[in-house]
């Protein structure tokens, strides 16, 4: 019969102070294989990721045009109605009698220039019947407002513009006639 040993091994547990989530980490491992598909993984990202980013890119550059595609030809469209319309005998005669005034011979056309009762309003003195002869000589003025602007060296913002309004001009140094 063998003999016993006086001592006797019994399994001790320590006290545990770790967390679940610590338990868990711990528990994990890693293999030879689950290396090696986490670096190509990160490769796959790492080479990807920018092709990802153009194709985007792209897919939304192609979006815009197709807008601008679909925009172009609602103008078409559009011109297209308005050919139709000026191929018409009657729109072009319309427009002519419209837009340029014409009319057929033996016809009058009248222009009216504005309602009646615009015709004369508080803050404006009223139409005389008599001509009147204006207390300016406006020819001169605006003939030295044009050499004193070109025979100037001045700049422009420094050019003093004529009064009409009745006084005598200034006199200017430029070479004009005042």
């Amino acid at each position: 019969m063998p003999r016993e040993s006086p001592t006797r091994r019994v399994p001790v547990a320590f006290a545990s102070r770790e967390t679940a989530a610590g338990g868990w980490l711990r528990s994990i491992r890693f293999s030879g294989f689950s290396l090696l598909m986490l670096v190509i993984l990160v490769l796959f990202v790492v080479v990807l990721a920018p092709s990802l980013r153009t194709l985007v890119q792209q897919q939304q550059q192609i979006a815009s045009l197709e807008q601008d595609v679909r925009d172009q030809r609602d103008d078409v469209d559009d011109l297209q109605g308005d050919v139709a319309r000026w191929s018409d005998p009657a729109y072009i005669e319309a427009q002519a009698r419209d837009r340029l005034l014409y009319v057929y011979p033996g016809e009058y056309s009248y222009l009216v220039m504005g309602t009646g009762a615009d015709a004369t309003t508080p803050s404006q003195a009223p139409i005389s019947d008599t001509l009147q002869t204006p207390q300016v000589d406006w020819v001169a003025a605006m003939m030295s407002s044009v050499i004193d602007a070109g025979l100037s060296d001045e700049p422009a913002t420094e050019l003093v513009a004529p009064d009409i309004g009745g006084a005598p001009l200034p006199s200017s140094t430029t070479g004009g006639t005042p």
